[in-house]
Parts: structure tokens; sequence; C-alpha cells
């Protein structure tokens, strides 16, 4: 009963903040004028970068959950692992493919791993469809079409990084943790979760919305912290001096690195965002910027550190920035 009443004020709290947020994103201008409010144009641009990066995850987060919510609730573990490859290797590549059916973004996809590890996935075919799914599914690939249809080179590197430096990634972090739990497991999860659950179990569409706004509000906070911290960082950035600090490949890739890691794009609109540097980097730092950010950026960071335990989400960062670079370095000394 006391769980109950907990879960509740949780649930009317989170719907109450989120009721705020809609008032002052539709009404900010009389609600500023109301109080007599002056907000000076740098929190403006942090708060326009802010409503945007929300806008742009949103609906492929709500696209995720749904997903996950549909494999917690029809798919069972035994189908699972008669379909998973048994060899710890060659399934890899099969999962990498996997990731280009799927049309979200680099945060709607952590929910639907989290889930499909929990129903019995291998870790690392897991980490493989992290790293492939944001950047080979067909909704980034047209994307970057459109945004360099001057240089259609950079949609074929786009797609060929994505998907070998996935299956890499995913041997490494098998090398160091193989098959084992690294998942982060709430309290209620640990004892059997909900007492509620038998009624529900009756009806799989129900049981399937209950799982969606369940992990929506999980995720959603998250989300909103990391888009927050993402547009206080992205409104104090100066693209100039960063241009100017590009005195060389690798410190352009670097550059473009950390950028794409601050600015939190959703990788189906990052391209055009990657397109507007074009007057000022070369096309290998672009790369960099279209291939790591899909993998990791601030927002998604705080994601894994949500779900996944926080050694894993260490040597995750450190493998994925470290492949990432000396790959972009190694293309554009053979290749481009």
């Amino acid at each position: 009963m006391i769980r109950a009443v907990i879960n509740g004020t949780k649930d009317l709290i989170g719907i109450l903040i989120f009721l705020v947020f809609i008032i002052l994103f539709l009404f900010n201008t009389q609600v500023m004028d109301y109080f007599g409010l002056v907000i000076s144009d740098k929190w403006l641009n942090v708060n326009a970068i802010f409503i945007s990066i929300l806008l742009e995850a949103v609906p492929f987060v709500l696209l995720g959950v749904f997903v996950s919510a549909l494999i917690q609730s029809f798919v069972a573990e035994e189908v699972l692992q008669k379909v998973l490859p048994k060899n710890a290797y060659l399934g890899l590549v099969p999962a990498a493919l996997l990731g280009a059916i799927f049309p979200v973004c680099e945060c709607a996809i952590i929910p639907v791993v989290r889930r499909l590890i929990k129903k019995g996935m291998p870790l690392q075919f897991g980490v493989v469809l992290l790293m492939s799914a944001p950047i080979l599914n067909p909704i980034v690939a047209a994307s970057t079409y459109y945004a360099f249809r001057q240089d259609i080179s950079i949609l074929y590197f786009r797609m060929g990084l994505g998907f070998l430096l996935s299956i890499f990634i995913g041997f490494i972090m098998f090398q160091m943790f193989g098959n084992s739990n690294q998942l982060r497991w709430t309290k209620e999860e640990l004892i059997g979760r909900t007492r509620m659950e038998p009624s529900m179990k009756k009806n799989k569409w129900k049981q399937t919305f209950y799982h969606a706004s369940d992990e929506f509000f999980d995720v959603g906070k998250y989300l909103i912290i990391g888009a927050f911290l993402a547009s206080i960082v992205n409104g104090s950035l100066d693209r100039n001096i960063l241009a100017s600090l590009t005195t060389n490949e690798a410190g352009a890739t670097g550059i473009m690195m950390g950028l794409a890691f601050i600015l939190s794009l959703c990788s189906e609109a990052d391209a055009f965002v990657a397109s507007s540097f074009s007057n000022h980097f070369s096309s290998t730092s672009l790369l960099a910027f279209l291939v790591y950010g899909p993998m990791l950026d601030l927002k998604n960071t705080l994601l894994y550190l949500a779900y996944f335990k926080t050694k894993f989400v260490f040597f995750l960062l450190v493998t994925i920035t470290a492949i990432t670079y000396c790959s972009i370095l190694l293309v554009d000394l053979f290749l481009i």
C-alpha cells in the first residue's frame, strides 16, 4: 500500500512537471510578461536549443520505448534464444545488420537493447546493436544523402564505418566482459517487480502500454537532464573559435568528435548540421562528427549510466572514442 502511494506520488509529480514544461513552452512570452521577467538573449538561445533537442529526440524515444514494451509483452525468452546465433563471434555481423532495420536514434535504441538483454540477448550483440542502429538505419541514410549530395562518398564512408566499427566495438567489449550481466537492476526488478502485473497478463496490449509509459518516464528524466546540459554548453560555443583551432587533421577530427558529443544531436538530423561546417572543416573531420555522435553523446551517456554498470560504461566510452578517432585518421591517410 505504501509503495503504491509512493509510486502514485512520483507519477503525479512527473505529470505536473510535464504540464509546467508544456505551459512554459507554449506561453513563455506571456509568463515572462506577467511576472515582469527579463531574460538575456544567451539564455533564450539556450532555451531554444534545449527545446529543439527535446523535440528531435522525444518522438524517437516514444518509438523506442514502445518497441521495448512490445518485446517485453510479446517476445518470449525461448523464442529469442532460438533465433539468436549461437556463436559469440559470428553473431556480431547479423547483430550489426539488425541495426539497419531499426528506424530509431541513439536515445531510442537504448531501452530496446536493455529489454533484449534482459530477455536473453548476449551482451556483445546488444553493444553492436547500440552502435549500429543509430547510424545504419534507413532514415539516417536518407538524411545523410540529402545533406551531402555534393559529396556522396560521405554517405558511403559513414555507413561503412558504422557497420565495421560497431562489430569491432562489440568484439572488444566481449573480450573485456564476456557475456556477464552489466545491466543495472532496480529494486522492484530484483524482488520480482509489481504485484499488479498478474491482473494485466490476460491483456498483452494493456501490459504493453503500461510498460511503455513506465519506461518513457524512466528514460525521459535522463533525456531532459542530458538535453539541458547539452544546451548550456552548446549555447556557449563559438564556431569561429573552434574553426581557428583546426591546425591539422588530427586536431580537427578531435574537435568535431568533441562537438558531436556536446551538441547531442539526433542521428536522423545531424547530417544537416555537419554539412553547415563544410566551409570550415575537412570531409574527414565531418565524417568523425557523423560516426562518433550517434554512438556517443552527452545525453545518451547519461542513459548508459542509468541502465548499465559504471565500469562497463567507462570502458565503452573509452573504446568508442579511441577506435573512432584512430579509424577516422586511417581513413584520411589511406582512403580520402
